[in-house]
């Protein structure tokens, strides 16, 4: 019995919580519309071939024949050593993946988004230096997942709180 009231306590207090689902109205849903239309400019380097082809993939195929809003990204991507041992060798290193992103709407030009996005991983250096660079490239493959992840959530939060967003989005707002 205890139980049961327990459960229903929960439920109560869930519903009134004001949580909504983004992607509510499925592929109608105006953050799905406006995620379709996104077209994001090409960004130079590794890591940014990483980071675009990461939101390519998470935007997907909207159906819109002439994309509305452009993403543009500018990364920077580092690594420094920190751990040193008494012979001057590097033992840690720490990679940061930052992202200043934008989101602009092609047809009036207005900046809608300006925001950043980052994240890091450690590094061991060990003594093979394959090893070493094997573990440098898998830390920046999972960062660009982790800002292109990022990046995607802001877009559709802004998608989900302007009304109208992907039919004609207010130009400069945030």
């Amino acid at each position: 019995m205890r139980r049961a009231g327990a459960a229903l306590a929960l439920a109560l207090a869930l519903s009134g919580c004001g949580l909504r689902p983004l992607y509510s109205g499925g592929t109608q849903s105006p953050v799905v519309r406006t995620l379709g239309s996104v077209e994001v400019a090409p960004i130079p380097g590794r890591a940014g071939w990483l980071v675009r082809n990461a939101l390519v993939d998470r935007l997907g195929a909207g159906g819109t024949s002439a994309p509305r809003y452009r993403l543009e990204v500018e990364l920077d991507d580092n690594i420094e050593g920190f751990g040193v041992r008494t012979d001057n060798a590097v033992t840690r290193e720490r990679r940061t993946l930052r992202a200043r992103y934008r989101l602009v709407d092609d047809s009036q030009g207005g900046v809608l988004l300006d925001a950043t996005a980052g994240s890091d991983a450690g590094i061991d250096v060990v003594g093979s230096e394959y090893a070493t660079i094997a573990a440098e490239q898998t830390a920046q493959e999972r960062l660009a997942l982790e800002v292109a992840d990022q990046i995607m959530a802001r877009i559709a939060l802004y998608a989900s709180r302007t009304p109208g967003a992907s039919a004609a989005p207010a130009p400069g707002g945030k």
